[in-house]
């Protein structure tokens, strides 16, 4: 789904509804193929505003992603279901009308609103930085290899006080060189 500006210029008194399914598969998976194995269709739910050259769009996205889970890569069906505004502006002197929190993204020469691409790049931007399946949620296992391993946060955090302690044998060494102390504690 693609529009002008000029196009939506019609939607100044009454904004444009929105109510769709997108295939945003392909987009998706070619873009992001590390990151995403599939996506079911996207339903999409809103509006497209026009005011003053200034074009805001507001949606609500369903959909399931399928994402490798970030314990064993295995995976992992992810629903998804968010709502999000952005404003997109034909100048970049009306930036100055919105708030630093707002998502404002200043149109090129061609002034083309490409729907597609902006639901794609929130969606991925909804994926969280850890996907486990409910058997990896469940479960304290945790995969290992030849010679490496993962470990809990909390093993990471015990590993690290207990690599931080001086060994007993070697506390009288400290004693020799007292002015480095403060150097060695970091």
């Amino acid at each position: 789904m693609k529009w002008s500006l000029n196009e939506l210029q019609r939607y100044q008194d009454e904004p444009l509804q929105l109510d769709s399914t997108l295939d945003l598969s392909a987009l998706l998976t070619e873009r992001f193929p590390e990151d995403i194995l599939a996506v079911k269709p996207v339903k999409i739910s809103g509006y497209l505003s026009y005011d003053k050259g200034d074009v805001m769009v507001t949606l609500k996205v369903e959909t399931t992603i399928t994402v490798p889970s970030s314990r064993s890569l295995r995976p992992v069906d992810l629903p998804l279901s968010f709502k999000y505004t952005e404003f997109y502006l034909g100048d970049a002197e009306h930036v100055k009308k919105y708030e630093d929190s707002d998502t404002v993204i200043v149109l090129d020469d061609d002034k083309m609103i490409d729907l597609d691409e902006a639901v794609a790049e929130n969606i991925v931007l909804q994926i969280p930085m850890q996907v486990l399946s409910k058997e990896e949620q469940q479960s304290n296992e945790f995969p290992a290899g030849n010679g490496w391993e993962v470990i809990s946060e909390e093993e990471y955090v015990a590993n690290e006080t207990e690599s931080k302690k001086v060994d007993p044998r070697l506390a009288k060494l400290k004693e020799l060189f007292p002015d480095q102390d403060s150097n060695n504690d970091d």
